[in-house]
């Protein structure tokens, strides 16, 4: 398959790229930092800020050149951005969190979304979120909210695009260490809260564990064992999404695995 992936300088995005790679796919990274190739096979790379439509469009163009089509598209790239109680942040630095990680997943989907549409199979999107889109994350306000846009817009495009043949789902891919974890540890407990230090000084072989869960999932996600699955928002380490293929025709009508408004009857209350 031919492979876009952004955020492939560092962290989840290389790893996946190199495994990826060593599958004998065909991987193209994007990312805002130059970089070498994280393994063997035919990989290319652009430097380009996904969250810059100017930079984005024109590493489309650049692809569009040299593939006559993408299977797939993976958007890894994000920052941690402003982090602290959300009332004391600078208003600036919060907002440009937010669109780092929001403007950088639409405008990947946007520029290649044409290569996707040329894909001889069903092409595949997958987005990473996670980082409190499912709850509420104290202290990283602006990323959460920009997770949880990730997931919105993921199950708005699965409407939009219904009648084409292509999938998109989001991705939480559980506690990893990456140069998020290093920050958070930097920061201290003063700043992101004892909860998210703790948790960051998880054990390397829980990492490592959780790691391996989410390229899996992205890996099935890819594959046509997901064909018709689109619009969710799945966990990695929880969800059982390698079997999720077999329950396509009673998952897709229900609303499981999506972001949704709780009323008191589904807690079996009355109010």
């Amino acid at each position: 398959m031919n492979l876009v992936i952004t955020g492939t300088s560092t962290g989840i995005g290389r790893a996946l790229a190199a495994r990826l790679l060593a599958q004998g796919h065909a991987v193209w990274g994007l990312a805002r930092s130059a970089q070498g190739a994280p393994g063997a096979g035919a990989f290319r790379a652009t430097r380009c800020d996904v969250a810059d439509w100017t930079q984005m469009e024109r590493a489309a163009a650049e692809i569009a050149v040299v593939w006559p089509h993408a299977d797939g598209l993976v958007t890894c790239a994000g920052t941690q951005g402003a982090v602290g109680p959300a009332v004391t942040l600078d208003p600036t630095a919060w907002s440009a969190t937010v669109r780092t990680n929001l403007d950088g997943t639409y405008y990947a989907i946007r520029a290649l979304h044409p290569l996707l549409r040329r894909a001889p199979r069903r092409g595949k999107i997958v987005c990473f979120s996670g980082g409190g889109a499912s709850k509420a994350r104290p202290n990283f306000s602006a990323y959460g909210v920009a997770k949880t846009g990730v997931v919105r817009l993921v199950e708005t495009l699965a409407e939009e695009v219904r009648a084409e043949p292509l999938d998109i789902n989001a991705v939480a891919p559980g506690a990893i260490n990456t140069r998020m974890t290093e920050e958070v540890l930097r920061l201290g407990p003063a700043v992101v809260g004892e909860v998210e230090y703790q948790a960051a000084r998880r054990p390397a072989a829980r990492s490592e564990e959780a790691l391996q869960k989410a390229l899996g999932l992205v890996e099935w996600l890819l594959s046509p064992a997901s064909d018709g699955i689109s619009g969710r928002f799945l966990a990695a380490s929880w969800d059982p999404w390698a079997t999720l293929g077999e329950k396509r025709d009673v998952l897709m009508p229900s609303d499981v695995y999506t972001l949704r408004r709780v009323v008191p009857e589904d807690r079996g209350l009355r109010f």
